[in-house]
């Protein structure tokens, strides 16, 4: 087994200088969940991640450069509603979205397989099977050169559930959920769980930024803001700003819509990979175009808030339900091997779909390479491999919290 490229005994002090300067509140709840499970520390650490594979990149084949959600793991998959909208299965989160080999995105996901197996109950030679499978359907779906998308009539199992729940969705049920009636006025339900309290200060903050935002908008007073909170959501954004707005919408009891509005980071795969990025006007620029290139259709409402020299993406609310989670999964690996051969297909369409862009390669380069063959056999190897790092980092990490508890 290939050594690790740095000892566990710092990998506490990397988390804590990458996440510094987060709000402690939120940074707090990222690390308590950091601290459930391996796979968890792992959706939570994706800096710790390429950070070692940019001095490891011998450890990977050659590969074409692709534009990449940069965070690609089991979880980084759900439904949602596009803005002409049907409902579509695809790629997440693209918070460290940037243009990469197309062999770094795939080593992300080979190793969240072996790191999520175990409390799956999955075997190692489950684990391998899932690998196998989607690593063939990605390769046999990028050789196509065709880019496509997941129909929900074609979909099947875990999938086809999703875009089921989706497709019978509606805004109104979202609000109902999410809000209470409080002296004639709608307002967000605080829980600690998915929402926190705003500031005053925080609430003038983002009426004054919606505010400017709106007036580039068709429709300016579909923005007003009813109410703000602060929200829970992810591992790995946990302490960044992050918003749910309740704006008036369309007007009148049922025509209320909720924003998300999320600070945009920089991306740690950019800071690694060593491949010049572009020249972005912002953080959030970065995330929505990159977004926009990957999905066969975009969430509805995504749009990029320019404020200062940061920002924040701004969608409408999509619940985390309709996101794609292990649980379902768990002691059925071969209940989860169409849904991995979905991700694999869904990771080649993406690539494809954004190819000869501002320095990807082209469908044809991509095709070619495709057919070359040895580049599945060292994808496999160095997930293992990795995912015995994030073992022993994952134990040096709640040994660290729990001393301080």
């Amino acid at each position: 087994m290939r050594e690790p490229a740095f000892s566990s005994r710092d990998v506490t002090a990397r988390i804590e200088r990458f996440n510094a300067g987060r709000e402690p509140e939120r940074l707090a709840l990222k690390y308590r969940a950091m601290c459930k499970s391996p796979f968890s520390f792992f959706r939570g650490t994706a800096h710790l991640f390429w950070e070692d594979l940019g001095v490891r990149r011998s450890a990977l084949p050659g590969s074409p450069l692709v534009w990449a959600c940069g965070d690609l793991h089991l979880e980084n998959f759900g439904s949602f509603q596009g803005n002409n909208g049907l409902s579509y299965f695809d790629l997440n989160d693209f918070d460290e979205a940037a243009i990469a080999p197309s062999s770094w995105e795939l080593s992300r996901l080979v190793a969240s397989v072996y790191v999520a197996a175990p409390a799956l109950n999955f075997t190692g030679a489950d684990a391998n099977e899932l690998v196998r499978l989607f690593l063939g359907a990605y390769q046999k779906a990028l050789g196509r050169g065709k880019a496509r998308w997941i129909e929900r009539d074609t979909a099947i199992g875990m999938v086809r559930t999703l875009l089921d729940r989706v497709k019978r969705r509606k805004r109104t049920l979202l609000i109902e959920s999410r809000t209470s009636w409080k002296k004639g006025k709608r307002q967000l339900r605080i829980d600690g769980q998915h929402t926190l309290p705003a500031t005053d200060g925080q609430r003038r903050e983002v009426t004054r930024w919606l505010g400017k935002f709106a007036k580039s908008q068709p429709d300016p007073s579909f923005f007003k803001v009813l109410d703000v909170a602060r929200r829970v959501a992810g591992v790995g954004s946990l302490g960044l700003d992050r918003y749910v707005v309740l704006v008036r919408g369309d007007g009148g009891r049922d025509g209320n819509a909720i924003l998300d509005a999320k600070q945009a980071p920089s991306s740690s795969l950019a800071r690694f990979d060593k491949v010049r990025q572009p020249a972005w006007k912002s953080e959030p620029d970065r995330i929505v175009a990159i977004q926009q290139r990957m999905q066969a259709i975009a969430p509805a409402l995504l749009d990029a808030m320019k404020i200062e020299r940061g920002g924040y993406v701004l969608r409408e609310l999509q619940p985390s339900k309709d996101r794609l989670t292990l649980k379902d999964a768990r002691g059925h690996p071969r209940r989860f091997s169409s849904v991995i051969e979905t991700m694999g297909r869904v990771t080649a369409w993406a690539q494809l779909r954004s190819s000869g862009r501002q320095g990807s390669a082209t469908v044809d380069g991509l095709i070619a390479f495709a057919d070359t063959s040895g580049w599945q056999r060292r994808l496999t190897d160095y997930g293992r491999s990795y995912a015995a790092q994030v073992e022993r980092d994952y134990k040096v990490f709640v040994g660290a919290q729990e001393e301080r508890e």
